[in-house]
């Protein structure tokens, strides 16, 4: 098996197909969230739809989560005035039916019952509200930092990463980083992805996760990312801090190391594939011995 074909086992054991468990769960899920969100804002315009790995075709079994954009129109206030007031308002809503967990402008969604108490629905409710009725830009509640609120568009970022050509070497990445344990930003972790490969889109899967390390492992110090949507106005640099680059560089140098001495297998694991394969080698050996040739008969 060459090093692409094993990358390609890797993906395809990662995959989630919507007829897949975890996928109809979590359509399930979105189909209550928005029906919560509607019933509670019922004489409000909203937007909502899907976002994140779901939408952008980047999801691993391993590591996922849902995002939903709950979106105001601009001039309607009746889901609140402010985007702090959208935000909280949303947050009230889904408290009806989920512990909700507060993140810098998402609100992730937890089981709040007896019988799904703490339980994780890798689900991520985001409230904003379009800049004006094009209903393209949209600005986005921000819990910390100094500015309270964040301009973003989320077709720009979909199409950016759809359209990237680097979609398997994105999956891959996110893998690795889950692997590792390291605290980056997804979407962060996408856009460098897509800067590093910008130009080896046309080479082997193999080629450009060795090349996406190698300029981690050398050239970390001066890795920048910008969004797609707002370069100025959104500083993703807080994201990417020397500690964080130290980190990645370190990470980096590690698995270039381990594909040198024990090969890709050493990142990634056995595939699903090879666990089958050796599963059926260990029950034709043990066939094998189970029947001996018995060389007390006489030949016929």
């Amino acid at each position: 098996m060459t090093a692409d074909e094993y990358l390609k086992d890797v993906l395809a054991s990662q995959a989630m197909g919507d007829d897949s468990e975890q996928v109809k769960a979590l359509q399930k899920h979105r189909a209550d969230v928005e029906k919560l969100i509607r019933d509670t804002f019922e004489d409000t315009a909203l937007t909502i739809r899907y976002a994140g790995s779901k939408a952008k075709g980047t999801m691993n079994k391993e590591s996922y989560d849902l995002d939903i954009i709950s979106y105001v129109s601009s001039d309607d206030n009746t889901a609140g005035e402010t985007l702090e007031d959208i935000y909280n308002n949303h947050k009230s809503a889904l408290a009806k039916k989920y512990y909700v967990e507060p993140k810098g402008s998402a609100l992730r969604l937890k089981g709040c019952d007896a019988e799904n108490l703490g339980v994780d629905f890798h689900i991520d409710v985001v409230p904003g509200r379009f800049t004006d009725e094009t209903q393209t830009d949209a600005y986005l509640y921000q819990s910390g930092g100094d500015k309270k609120r964040l301009k973003t568009n989320l077709d720009v970022h979909l199409d950016h990463v759809r359209d990237s050509g680097v979609i398997d070497a994105i999956r891959l990445a996110k893998l690795w980083k889950v692997r590792n344990a390291l605290p980056l930003r997804t979407f962060v972790l996408e856009l460098a992805v897509i800067k590093l490969l910008e130009n080896k889109k046309n080479k082997s899967l193999s080629t450009q996760m060795e090349h996406f390390w190698t300029e981690l492992r050398d050239n970390s110090a001066n890795l920048t990312v910008e969004d797609p949507a707002n370069p100025n106005g959104n500083d993703l640099s807080k994201c990417l801090d020397d500690n964080l680059k130290s980190q990645l560089a370190a990470a980096a140098k590690r698995t270039l190391d381990q594909i040198d001495s024990s090969g890709w297998e050493a990142v990634y694991g056995k595939t699903e594939k090879q666990e089958k394969a050796a599963r059926v080698e260990i029950l034709r050996r043990a066939a094998t011995v189970a029947t001996p040739s018995r060389p007390w008969l006489p030949e016929e």
